[in-house]
C-alpha cells in the first residue's frame, strides 16, 4: 500500500487538460477532455478519423487555441498567450507533413531554431544537428536538400530537427501517415530507439504494432471525446467499450 502511495505522489505532470472544449465554427470537434501526462510517459491518441486527436495535440503545444477549460503544459498555464511561446521552446512536434525548409540544406534546417530561438552559436548548434542527425542514421546527409531525400529520410530530419531544441516532451501527428508503406518502418524505428529515452511522448497513430511497443498507455478517442483509456495489454486484449471494439477490428490484422 505504501509503494503505490509513493507512485502516485512522486508523479510529476508533464501535461493537464481539464473540461478542455475546441470548436471549429459551429463543430464541437473536443468535448470536456480530461487528461494527464506524467512526465517520462509515452501515450498513444488512436481513433477514427475525424475524433479531434491532431487538435488536441495542437493544443498542447499552442497551435490551436482552446475556448474553455484548463490546459497547463511544463506547468504553464496555456490560457496565456505568451506561455505557447514559452512551452515551444522545451516541447517539439512532427507533424504529418515533413515542413521542412526546401532551400536549406538537412543541417541548416536542423540549427536554425537553436541559433535564432535559443541564441546557440553556429558551431555549437552544428554540433548538436549532428550528434542527432547520427542518432536518426542520417548524417550522411547532412549538405543534400530535403528535395534529394525520400519521405523516410525527410521524416527522420524533422525528427532530428524537433529534437535540436532539447525538448523534454515530444509530440506526434500521425508521423507516418503520408509515407509509402516501405518507409514506415524506417521512422517507426527512430521512435522506438526515442522513446528508450526519458523523454515525454504523445503519438497519434494508427501503427498499432508501435502502440504496442512503445506506449505506456492507449487513449482512444471518438467524435471528441476520450472513450478508453487503458494500458496497450488492456486496449488491445479486452476493449471495454463497443467504440474501442469496432476500431480495432478494422485497424488489426485478421
Amino acid at each position: 500500500m505504501s509503494n503505490d502511495v509513493t507512485t502516485v505522489t512522486s508523479r510529476v505532470e508533464a501535461i493537464v487538460a481539464q473540461g478542455l472544449n475546441k470548436w471549429f465554427g459551429a463543430h464541437h470537434v473536443l468535448h470536456d477532455i480530461d487528461i494527464a501526462i506524467g512526465r517520462g510517459e509515452h501515450v498513444v491518441v488512436c481513433g477514427p478519423s475525424g475524433s479531434g486527436k491532431s487538435t488536441l495535440v495542437r493544443c498542447f503545444n499552442g497551435l490551436e487555441p482552446y475556448r474553455s477549460g484548463r490546459l497547463t503544459v511544463n506547468g504553464h498555464d496555456m490560457s496565456v498567450l505568451k506561455n505557447a511561446s514559452v512551452v515551444r521552446q522545451n516541447v517539439g512536434m512532427v507533424f504529418q507533413q515533413f515542413n521542412l525548409f526546401p532551400h536549406m540544406t538537412v543541417l541548416e534546417n536542423c540549427t536554425l531554431a537553436p541559433i535564432w530561438s535559443q541564441k546557440l552559436p553556429s558551431s555549437e548548434a552544428a554540433d548538436i544537428a549532428m550528434e542527432l542527425l547520427r542518432r536518426v542514421h542520417i548524417a550522411a546527409y547532412a549538405d543534400r536538400y530535403p528535395g534529394q531525400l525520400s519521405g523516410g529520410q525527410q521524416q527522420r530530419v524533422a525528427i532530428a530537427r524537433a529534437l535540436c531544441m532539447r525538448p523534454n516532451i515530444m509530440l506526434f501527428d500521425e508521423p507516418t501517415s503520408a509515407l509509402d508503406p516501405e518507409m514506415i518502418a524506417e521512422v517507426l524505428d527512430v521512435m522506438i530507439d526515442l522513446a528508450k529515452s526519458n523523454i515525454t511522448m504523445v503519438c497519434v497513430t494508427h501503427e498499432m504494432g508501435f502502440a504496442r511497443a512503445v506506449a505506456n498507455r492507449i487513449v482512444f478517442m471518438a467524435d471528441g471525446r476520450i472513450v478508453e483509456e487503458a494500458e496497450p495489454q488492456q486496449f488491445f486484449e479486452n476493449p471495454r467499450t463497443e467504440r474501442a471494439q469496432k476500431f480495432l477490428r478494422q485497424v488489426l490484422p485478421h
